[in-house]
């Protein structure tokens, strides 16, 4: 699909990382017009946070919104920090969040990246879901996306900081869950 023929879809977001990264996953097939909102956040599993994210953005901006909400699940702490890793983050900063491993043998971990399509005000949101297992390592890489030295995918020794861009996504929780997400919107046009 051309950028021209796109079809334009509403980002509520505010992290430029985030932007580029989606909007490096997508390529062409969205026109993806980036929205900044400061909305408050319910506290709950990363679904329910982004299903009432998206329902609030789609009030406020009038129309057909995504949003995204990103966790970071430790396995030997139940899944948190889970949907709170930016307040995590920028408190204990990458060696905090090892620290809190400290005593556990399991490092394993998991990114989940939610987002949530809703077709305007009254809708009820869609979820989409991507998961990608990993462990947590000692801060390798660039520190300039959020948690990325920390967390090296399964199945590679290369943190998502130390990784290229172009493979990163094509594995990524993030990756993983707008495939899911440009399916059903392209069910919706088909």
């Amino acid at each position: 699909m051309s950028a021209s023929a796109a079809r334009s879809l509403v980002f509520v977001t505010g992290n430029q990382n985030k932007l580029r990264e989606v909007q490096q996953i997508l390529g062409d097939h969205f026109n993806l017009v980036p929205h900044k909102l400061d909305l408050p956040e319910i506290q709950g599993e990363t679904a329910e946070v982004s299903a009432d994210k998206c329902s609030r953005a789609a009030e406020a901006v009038g129309g057909p919104v995504i949003t995204e909400d990103t966790a970071l699940c430790f396995n030997a702490l139940q899944g948190l920090p889970g949907p709170y890793i930016k307040w995590f983050m920028t408190k204990l900063h990458h060696e905090g969040l090892n620290k809190l491993l400290h005593g556990f043998e399991d490092k394993s971990a998991y990114a989940l990246c939610t987002f949530a399509y809703c077709a305007g005000p009254g809708h009820k949101p869609i979820v989409f879901e991507g998961r990608t297992e990993g462990r947590i390592v000692p801060a390798r890489g660039p520190p300039a996306f959020g948690w990325d030295p920390i967390f090296e995918p399964e199945g590679y020794e290369q943190t998502y900081a130390e990784m290229d861009c172009a493979l990163k996504n094509t594995i990524s929780h993030r990756y993983r869950a707008l495939a899911k997400l440009k399916g059903y919107i392209d069910g919706l046009e088909a």
